[in-house]
């Protein structure tokens, strides 16, 4: 199977209607990543900005903006019908078209979330460096979920069944590389319904 840019699958995914199926499989995950955001936020009861970084069709977008601490929330993702969808199920939501790493945001955010973006890249760590020296407030907040990881035995099959690359790293690696990027208070845990779940990690930058 020909290598293809994962933007390339999603968008003809969003066109399959695939997109409500990512939002329910993943939406016990997002749940428990959310959870941790507002405690954060909850704790200082001070009001935040937000970012989801590989959006889809906006649903966290969505979820952000209800709390009541969220004066504002955005979506970004490369694949053109995801952003499409974002902006028929929420016109008044602010929804981009963004190829990464190359984007560079025009302004701060106090949350970063993410949910299977990070691995699709050649070089995710990178990345990670550029959440913490451009995208992230003092004090802010990245969490990231990602399913394809080493000890996910069942993910390794995923880049040749798809056809894209993924960038294979262990639970430990991952952790690494947010130390390496400068983040602080670093946790990670795995959530989901199914075992092992989707590896979750989070990191502030201090």
């Amino acid at each position: 199977m020909a290598i293809r840019k994962a933007t390339e699958v999603f968008h003809d995914w969003a066109l399959a209607g695939k997109d409500k199926g990512m939002e329910r499989g993943h939406s016990n995950a997002v749940g428990k990543m959310l959870d941790f955001i507002f405690q954060e936020v909850e704790k200082s009861q001070k009001e935040f900005t937000a970012i989801d970084v590989g959006c889809g069709n906006g649903w966290v977008v969505r979820l952000l903006k209800e709390h009541p601490l969220c004066t504002s929330a955005e979506g970004i993702d490369g694949a053109q019908a995801m952003i499409e969808k974002a902006k028929e199920i929420d016109s008044d939501g602010e929804y981009s078209i963004c190829q990464l790493p190359g984007f560079n945001p025009s302004k701060r955010y106090d949350v970063i979330h993410s949910m299977e973006f990070l691995y699709y890249l050649e070089d995710p760590k990178s990345m990670l460096k550029l959440f913490f020296d451009n995208w992230i407030l003092q004090d802010g907040w990245l969490v990231v979920g990602i399913d394809h990881y080493l000890e996910h035995e069942d993910s390794l099959s995923w880049p040749e069944q798809v056809g894209v690359h993924m960038t294979t790293l262990s639970t430990q690696e991952w952790v690494d590389a947010w130390h390496e990027a400068g983040f602080s208070n670093i946790s990670s845990w795995q959530a989901g319904e199914k075992e092992p779940g989707t590896l979750v990690i989070v990191g502030q930058k201090k």
